[in-house]
């Protein structure tokens, strides 16, 4: 079969281009005071830095962006030439998970440091929604995507005992997908309304427990599976 780019390989170059240039506007021309750059868990500021350490951040998460998500584009190429469609699917919904993802958090983050710096303690509740959005959005997208990867070292419940059952690796993937689906959503949907910090901190707990959950369920499957492979 013949290489060719895809959609989605001249939208990774478009998006994190545009991420690096409003990082590097952002170096020349953002403000001069003293902003935002971390947040504690009560979400408020607890480190101010000046607008070159924000515009480093912005440009990492661009180059970073780019880099994986052009490696998972062109591995998705080989496995294209060489006709194996199951490791091409997985590898271009690594790359669209990724180009997704990392949009989100390099937006977040821009507006978490540029876009609210007067909301002060009043916006505490304005803040952790858009915060709790963002988040659940991410994982809507993820949950929706990752239980239709095959196995492959970049996206997925990769445990050990995954990469050793198929079957495990199926199950864990699914179970992931759907909670972390259900979890964005239910997240979205309380976002508006949700007294924070605990709407975020229930989040992001929410998050790691389906990520053990999803672990010990690959190794559950894995120890009942009479095809696995042995280590």
């Amino acid at each position: 079969m013949k290489d060719r780019l895809s959609l989605l390989d001249y939208l990774t170059v478009a998006v994190f281009t545009l991420q690096g240039a409003f990082a590097l506007h952002v170096g020349l021309n953002g403000p001069t005071t003293p902003i935002p750059v971390h947040f504690g868990p009560d979400l408020q500021p607890d480190r101010w830095s000046d607008r070159t350490e924000l515009a480093l951040t912005l440009g990492g998460i661009a180059l970073l962006g780019l880099i994986l998500c052009i490696g998972l584009g062109l591995g998705a190429m080989r496995a294209q030439s060489t006709g194996d469609q199951s490791q091409k699917r997985s590898l271009r919904i690594g790359q669209g998970i990724g180009l997704f993802t990392l949009t989100i958090v390099g937006v977040l983050i821009a507006w978490a440091s540029l876009g609210q710096t007067s909301l002060g303690q009043t916006g505490l509740e304005a803040r952790g929604g858009i915060f709790m959005g963002g988040l659940s959005l991410v994982f809507v997208g993820v949950g929706a995507f990752i239980g239709r990867v095959s196995p492959n070292p970049f996206v997925g419940v990769r445990t050990p005992w995954a990469f050793k059952s198929r079957l495990a690796w199926d199950r864990s993937n699914r179970l992931a997908g759907r909670l972390f689906f259900l979890i964005g959503l239910c997240g979205l949907i309380a976002a508006p309304v949700a007294p924070q910090p605990f709407g975020v901190t229930a989040l992001t707990v929410s998050i790691i427990a389906v990520s053990l959950i999803a672990v010990f369920e690959s190794w559950r499957v894995w120890r009942t599976d009479p095809d696995r492979q042995p280590f």
